[in-house]
């Protein structure tokens, strides 16, 4: 047989392996949540400034496995590399960094004492917080976490960047624990009385499961604790969004009212 006869089992046998990959990408479910889950109270003034003068913006995401990656299939698909294209996508032309100082198994006590030189030492105009998961996983006492936390996000204000702080996962092994509701209502009472804002990632891959749907496995690995790729590259969508809408709003609101007649 030639190579040119035996060109259509190749094309048939390339076919076939390509068919799964194929299948995978069409069975995607659409990544979505309601308004009220995602958008962020506070308007990103910091943020909305360095966008609006085109000047270099910069982004710490601090946290702990969930920021870091883990069950991400590679480090581009970490949400913090995802929020980096995201925002990109959404502000073209403008320089945007998004650094990563997830670490593995951190709790917020840990985080705190890095800040000096991984949050405040790179001088962000806005620091994403996620905090709480290791404390209720390793079921700490959660009452000495709720004063770092508002430390936390204190500190961070006082440097004068914009804070959005990060809940919980919804994943079976965090339902499973019962301090998991406990501790994503210290994080938000935290977040209001510091009065920054809060992305309820709780809340919103709650959505995903109880609303649309999906099964664990659509957005979990099968360690039925960290997100694989699509359920971090969909939380970054929507963070990505909230960041955007927060950041443009002041701007948004200020073109609608000079597009008003005046009042004679």
């Amino acid at each position: 047989m030639t190579r040119y006869e035996q060109l259509p089992r190749l094309v048939a046998g390339l076919a076939c392996l390509l068919m799964p990959t194929l299948a995978f990408a069409q069975e995607q479910p659409a990544c979505k949540a309601p308004n009220e889950l995602i958008r962020l109270t506070q308007p990103l003034t910091h943020t909305a400034q360095r966008l609006a003068n085109f000047e270099p913006l910069t982004i710490v995401a601090i946290g702990s496995s969930s920021t870091a990656g883990a069950g991400a299939s590679s480090a581009a698909a970490s949400y913090p590399s995802r929020l980096a294209a995201e925002l990109k996508a959404q502000f073209p032309g403008h320089p945007i960094t998004v650094i990563n100082r997830g670490v593995n198994g951190e709790e917020a006590r840990d985080m705190l004492e890095r800040f000096p030189e991984d949050v405040i030492g790179a001088k962000p105009d806005l620091v994403l917080w996620q905090v709480g998961t290791n404390a209720v996983l390793r079921d700490d006492p959660l009452a000495p976490t709720s004063p770092i936390i508002l430390d936390g996000a204190r500190q961070i204000k006082d440097i004068g960047a914009d804070v959005v702080m990060v809940d919980l996962q919804f994943v079976p092994r965090m339902i499973a624990k019962p301090e998991a509701d406990i501790m994503v209502k210290m994080i938000s009472a935290a977040a209001k009385e510091a009065n920054v804002d809060l992305f309820q990632r709780f809340a919103t891959m709650r959505y995903w499961h109880e609303v649309e749907r999906l099964p664990f496995a659509a957005f979990t690995t099968p360690d039925n604790l960290h997100m694989n790729d699509w359920g971090y590259d969909c939380f970054a969508r929507l963070i990505g969004a909230a960041i955007a809408e927060a950041a443009t709003r002041d701007v948004a609101s200020a073109q609608a009212s000079s597009a008003q007649p005046a009042t004679p």
